[in-house]
């Protein structure tokens, strides 16, 4: 009977840990909103390449010399070397400008949709539900508005 019993809490904890990352991901409108797009240029100051989203973060000066400091979250490592990404796409010091959607928490979080990279490379960086590629609003050869 004991070892029933920790046979099934093996499972248990097993699903547990298997599910995990399933938890952590999350859609587009849980977290970021639509009717808040950002447009800006700054200096990468970090990059993370990594599951389940890559993030890179985006110092910018104002006119005043003031920085804002952007967290910008990007999709998964595989979507974006299909989108023409590479994990050496940016580097710490790189100038880039981002599109893309605040935080609906009013946080300097952003979801990055598309990234002009170094030498004017414009990728794709978001992911499928944020009406990208894959989504309900992509059409091939056309910006969204």
């Amino acid at each position: 009977m004991r070892r029933n019993a920790l046979g099934s809490i093996g499972v248990c904890l097993g699903l547990l840990i298997a599910t995990a990352p399933v938890m952590a991901h999350h859609s587009f409108a849980a977290e970021y909103d639509r009717s808040k797009p950002i447009k800006f240029t700054g200096t990468v100051t970090k990059v993370e390449w990594m599951n389940p989203h890559i993030y890179y973060y985006v110092d910018v000066k104002d006119q005043g010399g003031k920085v804002t400091s952007y967290a910008v979250e990007g999709g998964t490592p595989n979507s974006l070397r299909r989108q023409g990404w590479g994990k050496d796409s940016l580097k710490t010091g790189d100038t880039v400008t981002v599109d893309g959607f605040l935080a609906k928490n009013g946080s300097n979080h952003v979801n990055g949709r598309t990234v002009m990279l170094p030498g004017g490379k414009r990728v794709f960086g978001g992911s499928a539900d944020d009406g990208g590629p894959g989504g309900p609003e992509y059409a091939p050869g056309r910006e969204r508005q």
